[in-house]
């Protein structure tokens, strides 16, 4: 019985990450596309070709990626965005999504970096996220305005915490934004591709 519930528990964990994901992107392409057929069907009448919805929206989204790159609609913006950052509650979890969104945004103020935070004087050592290699522009020291600013993840995304670190406290690291916030979401529980050989 033992091996039954381990082969079992085994596939249960295989699948439910792939049937997610595709039970995911099956919603949203199903929302898209009667999205994009109830905007065409006034215009084409029973004319529609399958896709249709996914090609309007990722041009929609480009259309809108433009626009608010223009220097003209920052103020725009703002006035839309006024609810949402002005309201308690709201204002709460608008600002934490969009702070979050936009590290991932590409810019060129900061370089993204994963790196190992390391006090000299002890052997614990973690792992962050460089968000700011500037702080000259916040009213801090002098000596803290030299240091960076590093992200530490919490696991399951429950939270996390930002320190000011002297530059010579962390190790860039060969990985991914994207794959260390993903071992974060698990508390590093995942099992590496390429296993060091025992």
């Amino acid at each position: 019985m033992k091996r039954i519930y381990a082969y079992f528990f085994r596939g249960l964990i295989t699948f439910l990450p792939v049937g997610l994901t595709v039970y995911a992107l099956y919603l949203f392409v199903t929302w898209i596309e009667s999205s994009a057929m109830r905007v065409l069907r006034p215009f084409t009448g029973d004319f529609y070709l399958p896709g249709l919805g996914i090609v309007l929206g990722t041009a929609l989204i480009l259309v809108l990626g433009f626009l608010v790159s223009q220097p003209f609609m920052k103020r725009a913006l703002g006035w839309v965005e006024l609810p949402f950052t002005n309201l308690p509650l709201v204002k709460s979890i608008y600002s934490s999504l969009k702070s979050f969104a936009d590290y991932f945004a590409p810019h060129e103020r900061d370089v993204q970096q994963v790196v190992l935070l390391k006090k000299p004087d002890s052997d614990l050592s973690i792992i962050g996220l460089v968000t700011r290699q500037s702080l000259a522009d916040l009213p801090l020291d002098a000596t803290t305005q030299q240091h960076v600013a590093v992200y530490l993840p919490m696991g399951y995304m429950i939270g996390g915490y930002t320190v000011f670190v002297p530059r010579d406290w962390v190790q860039v690291l060969d990985m991914s934004v994207e794959e260390a916030m993903r071992s974060s979401l698990t508390a590093w529980m995942g099992t590496p591709k390429n296993p060091p050989a025992p």
